[in-house]
Order: C-alpha cells, then sequence, then structure tokens
C-alpha cells in the first residue's frame, strides 16, 4: 500500500484534526454508493480507510513514524540485537544466514558439545575430510510451525456483503481472498496450504485476521449501527421527510414537527446481519444551520424570541 500521508494528502507534521478531515473528505467523495459506476472505487474507498486505521490511530501513527510498522500496519523487521549486518546474506525470503565453527583450540568447547548440552544428544557429529565437523539434527517430536498469520482491513461494507481483497505475504506473495459475507472483527480466515514450506513437512496454512476499518457515517454497536442525520432547522421546525443513507439502499425518513436535536428514530432490520434477521439502524438528529451570518434569520429569531421566550435549559436549577 502506499504511504498513508501520501494517500490521505496530508504532510507527515499534520494534526490529528487535519487527518480527521482529509479522511471524511476523501470517505465522502470516493464512497462506493456515490461512484456506482466507478469499478475502482471500492478499492480506493479501502486504501483511504487502510491510511486513517495506521495515521488516525495516535499509537500506530507514532509506529509508523518510526519505522516500527509499515502502511499495512505489519511489524517491520528490525534485526537481531547486537546483528553484524554484514553477516546477512542475499537468501530467499530476505532471511539472515549464520555460518557456525567448532572451537578446536586446547580447552575451548566445541559447538557440538553445547549443542549437546542444549539438545540433548539430539545433535550428532561425525568429522568431515578437512578436519571440521558436521551436525545433523534429529527433530523428532520438535514440530515445525509453517502458518503464516497477516492482518487484513476491510470497509464495513465489505464485511456486510462480502467480496474479495488482494492480500500480500511477508514472503512478498500476492493473493486474492474471498471474504465471507457476514465476517466480523477479530474473525480469523484460513487457507490451507498457503503458509510457509519446508522440505518433508506438508505447507502450513495461511491464517488471516481480520479487522473492519471505520466507516465515515455509521457507527457499529453490536448489531446494530448509529448515524448522525444532519437535519436544517426548517426541517425541524416544519417537519418533513428526509433521506437516510444504509448499508443498502438510501429510505425516508418522516421528521415529525418540532423535532429537537438529539432525538433519535429506529429503523427496523437496516443495522448488520446477526442470527435470525438483521439489527436496527438507530438515527439521531443534529440540527445544523447555515454556514455564515444570516441577517434574516437573525431577524426571525430575534422576533420570536421576544414574543415566545423559553428556557430549555431550566431542569438544571
Amino acid at each position: 500500500m502506499r504511504d498513508p500521508y501520501e494517500v490521505l494528502g496530508v504532510p507527515r507534521g499534520a494534526s490529528a484534526a487535519a487527518i480527521k478531515s482529509a479522511y471524511r473528505k476523501l470517505a465522502k467523495k470516493h464512497h462506493p454508493d456515490n461512484n456506482k459506476n466507478d469499478p475502482k472505487a471500492a478499492a480506493r474507498f479501502s486504501e483511504i480507510n487502510s491510511a486513517n486505521e495506521i495515521i488516525g490511530d495516535e499509537d500506530k501513527r507514532k509506529q509508523f513514524d518510526r519505522g516500527e510498522i509499515d502502511a499495512e500496519g505489519k511489524p517491520r523487521f528490525q534485526g537481531f540485537p547486537g546483528g553484524d549486518p554484514r553477516s546477512r546474506a542475499g537468501g530467499a525470503g530476505g532471511f539472515e544466514s549464520y555460518s557456525f565453527r567448532t572451537g578446536g583450540g586446547p580447552g575451548g568447547a566445541g559447538f557440538e558439545d553445547i549443542l549437546n548440552s542444549m539438545f540433548g544428544g539430539a545433535a550428532r557429529g561425525g568429522r568431515s575430510g578437512g578436519g571440521g565437523r558436521t551436525f545433523e539434527f534429529d527433530t523428532g517430536g520438535i514440530g515445525l510451525d509453517l502458518d503464516l498469520n497477516v492482518a487484513m482491513t476491510v470497509s464495513l461494507e465489505e464485511a456486510v456483503k462480502g467480496g474479495e481483497k488482494r492480500v500480500r505475504l511477508p514472503t512478498g506473495k500476492e493473493l486474492n481472498v474471498r471474504i465471507p459475507a457476514g465476517v466480523t472483527a477479530g474473525q480469523q480466515i484460513r487457507l490451507k496450504g498457503q503458509g510457509e514450506t519446508a522440505p518433508g513437512h506438508p505447507p502450513g496454512d495461511l491464517l488471516i485476521t481480520v479487522s473492519i476499518a471505520p466507516h465515515p457515517f455509521f457507527k457499529v454497536d453490536g448489531s446494530d449501527l448509529r448515524i448522525d442525520l444532519p437535519i436544517a432547522l426548517y426541517e425541524a421546525v416544519l417537519g418533513g421527510k428526509v433521506r437516510v443513507p444504509t448499508l443498502g439502499s438510501a429510505v425516508e425518513l418522516s421528521i415529525p414537527k418540532n423535532t429537537s436535536s438529539g432525538r433519535t428514530f429506529r429503523l427496523k432490520g437496516k443495522g448488520l446481519p446477526k442470527a435470525g434477521g438483521a439489527g436496527d439502524l438507530f438515527v439521531t438528529t443534529r440540527i445544523i444551520l447555515p454556514d455564515g451570518n444570516d441577517a434574516e434569520l437573525e431577524a426571525l429569531m430575534e422576533k420570536w424570541r421576544d414574543g415566545h421566550p423559553y428556557n430549555p435549559r431550566s431542569d438544571f436549577g
């Protein structure tokens, strides 16, 4: 994945508020529901969510800036403490190669002795023609863990509807992974035989741990969803019908007259899938005033205030 700062279009020194603002604008612009004729919209939307998951989180952002994790949130290999970088070999997968020599001098313990003390005689030594020693290891009873573990972030829509996503493994290999519909955060997808390999052993499995990216509109509450719905002042006073986004198509909600900001409406079955049905969508109204000063609105409010005074904070004492 590209550098998350580059994806969100913010400098490395950007404030948390600037990152949040940039994420919301891009998420709204590239949301698949707003770009139904663009086949690449879902990929851009996913990339934006993944970038925000890294630098929108204070701890992960610090780890990324220090080079401890990469753009996908995976730990970077930092090397072994005290290791000599000159000992690295260009082996496959970027692993380091180490050479061991036996201590042949008087009074020096041979490497075979060290191995015998560590493995209880599991190392068997034999002399080679050059006077050195070669060792064979009896691996009976010592299992190899060839499983690979990777993390994958999906959008809320992908988690609900399923789909396909490309995953890059630590080995550099890339796979298209089918996301089952209804996957939940923390759930693991197992791909048999897609892990690491070793001679004489069956290949390991690939274990993909799923996380769900924050959504620009919805908040997940178990199997329910919550959304803040902006409404105009006149819609709150006069009532009317307004469109509400859902994970499917938008629906119309009837706003009663004199609706206060913070009033919550329940849309049954518009939440996340669950056993035996679906959760609900809870819609909370937020009255939004127009930007800038409006002389007519101010004059109207002054007249209304003088003729209809009331105190909404009377319960506070």
